[in-house]
């Protein structure tokens, strides 16, 4: 690959990266880490168990969102 396709591309997966998290797409990997890291003893949330809860939580507790 060129030089100039090769930082094309590169650019393209920072901003896809960005815009991913502006999202909230990146939120079920930062709670696993966070899981992780904070030591708990219980298995993590599966991904739709924690999309789930965080819907919910969302609905029950509505705060300053675009939709």
């Amino acid at each position: 690959m060129s030089a100039g396709l090769t930082a094309l591309s590169t650019g393209f997966q920072g901003f896809a990266r960005y815009l991913g998290g502006l999202l909230g797409a990146d939120a079920y990997t930062k709670y696993l880490e966070h899981h992780r890291a904070s030591g708990h003893q219980e298995p993590p949330l599966t991904e739709r168990e924690f999309w789930r809860d965080r819907t919910d939580r969302q609905d029950t507790n509505p705060q300053g969102r675009c939709c």
